[in-house]
């Protein structure tokens, strides 16, 4: 298969995703500005649901640039990457509906924990796949976001339970932390044709 059929297929996935959570929105009954009051934490939670799923669409569609050939285990760990993003539009719905309450604050945890670990056996799936001189190894070096982000994931699950604005201030932070443009496969890009 060639890559471009795989980036093609995600991006309509993801896509897909984000067209179900903004249906979610309901239209509130009313017409004065007081009246969107109860469908703030629905949008609220579509907002970081939305950076959270860029996010990974600019990070996957950079990452799928490094890849030469695409094998049955990057499908496999693609479509295990896109299993856990297409839950978003559920936990996201639960979180808004129920004010960013515990439960549903710890299930939207445990989504984003387990898809940043799908991304990350996509990522040592691709590098495998392409050997020694891999483009990828290269660019994400230590990666230390990559190993923070699931750390705090891990945090804020429990810290739902126990004050739901930490685990709150944690998803946004984590969000803000990937906002910052990140070049490194654009740069291991350059070098390798360079």
């Amino acid at each position: 298969m060639e890559k471009n059929r795989l980036e093609a297929f995600s991006d309509g996935v993801i896509a897909i995703i984000i067209t179900i959570m903004v249906l979610e929105m309901k239209v509130p009954h009313g017409s004065n500005l007081p009246d969107l009051l109860p469908v703030l934490p629905v949008f609220l939670s579509y907002v970081l649901s939305f950076v959270y799923i860029g996010i990974y669409w600019n990070n996957h569609h950079h990452m799928l640039h490094t890849v030469r050939r695409v094998t049955g285990g990057i499908l496999w760990a693609n479509l295990h990457l896109l299993f856990w993003l297409s839950l978003f539009p559920f936990a996201t719905g639960w979180i808004g509906a129920n004010h960013f309450s515990s439960a549903p604050l710890a299930l939207y945890g445990a989504v984003l924990l387990l898809a940043s670990v799908a991304y990350f056996i996509l990522q040592q799936t691709i590098i495998a796949s392409q050997g020694a001189g891999s483009i990828l190894k290269k660019a994400v070096g230590r990666d230390v976001k990559g190993k923070v982000s699931p750390l705090l994931y891990a945090a804020a699950i429990p810290a739902s339970f126990y004050e739901p604005r930490i685990a709150n201030a944690i998803y946004v932070v984590v969000a803000l932390m990937w906002l910052v443009p990140d070049r490194r496969i654009e740069r291991a890009l350059g070098a390798a044709e360079g």
